[in-house]
């Protein structure tokens, strides 16, 4: 079980403290200040905020607060302009990264979701460096997957660099299956869940490259984007930052992020664009609708 959601970061910058001696699921709602509960209990038990059911258009799965913003923040940016509603779950605290807290890394989280747009955003907590692929950690996955219904999932590219981000694109990709199984049964909020399979999973680029199978316009959309990324300053380069440098704290790697942008709208024609991998070949109805 998932465990209760243990303090609820406010939209504003405060000191927000964590309880001690629990690892618990934590929420962030956007568009709304909210206020900090502490439970014992361990059984997953959703905030006044959360309902039953909770329908988004996109899922966006990320193992560390900030990699989804880093991959394909401007693509949920696009998605939201559209009309359709996003939420994103990260899956760890990121409580193993050289720089910055994990109350600091709370705070940014919640200016970023702001600056994209997202309905919601949480994060479970499964353990930085530390979180497996087992039927525990799948079943937790499964209950936001038939919580939120996306009918699109977004998740790091199966090879990577960070063994965090191998070990999420596994564990995403086993719970979208299971989630659409009637024998795998789930409770939420003390109500039995309904099997849901996302129609699409899209695994977004990060440090590997790959050709993508789908490049994205987002060149009306990517100054927004990396707006959200740098609003993990703790994380990103800084020259008044006296922290030690890593690798995605260097200059170059931000310039790296424009340059591939850059790369990847070239080849479609626009200025900028962001690339996604899918596992097979994509079908199409209409032909004349997408051409």
């Amino acid at each position: 079980m998932l465990r209760k959601i243990g303090i609820e970061i406010p939209l504003k910058k405060g000191n927000p403290t964590k309880e001690l001696g629990q690892q618990s699921s934590k929420q962030i709602d956007i568009g709304e200040n909210l206020n900090r509960k502490k439970s014992k209990k361990k059984s997953l038990q959703l905030t006044e905020s959360m309902t039953l059911h909770e329908s988004v258009y996109a899922l966006a799965f990320g193992a560390h607060p900030d990699d989804v913003e880093i991959s394909c923040g401007a693509i949920l940016h696009k998605i939201i302009r559209e009309g359709k509603t996003v939420a994103v779950c990260d899956l760890t605290e990121g409580e193993m990264g050289t720089r910055g807290t994990v109350e600091k890394r709370y705070i940014e989280s919640a200016e970023a979701s702001k600056i994209i747009g997202y309905k919601t955003r949480l994060n479970l907590n499964l353990g930085d460096a530390t979180f497996e692929v087992n039927t525990e950690n799948r079943e937790k996955l499964v209950k936001m997957i038939r919580h939120f219904r996306p009918h699109i999932v977004f998740a790091p590219q199966v090879r990577e660099r960070h063994p965090d981000h191998e070990r999420a694109a596994g564990l995403i990709k086993d719970a979208c299956f299971y989630a659409g199984l009637k024998k795998i049964e789930t409770v939420f909020q003390g109500q039995p869940q309904a099997r849901h399979r996302p129609q699409y999973l899209f695994h977004y680029l990060q440090d590997h490259f790959e050709i993508p199978h789908l490049i994205v316009d987002i060149s009306e959309e990517f100054e927004v984007g990396m707006n959200a990324i740098l609003a993990f300053e703790s994380q990103f380069y800084s020259p008044l930052s006296h922290e030690p440098e890593t690798f995605i704290s260097r200059k170059s790697f931000l310039e790296s992020l424009e340059a591939r942008a850059k790369t990847l709208g070239e080849v479609i024609g626009v200025k900028y664009g962001q690339g996604l991998l899918y596992g097979k070949p994509l079908g199409i109805s209409h032909f004349s609708r997408v051409f």
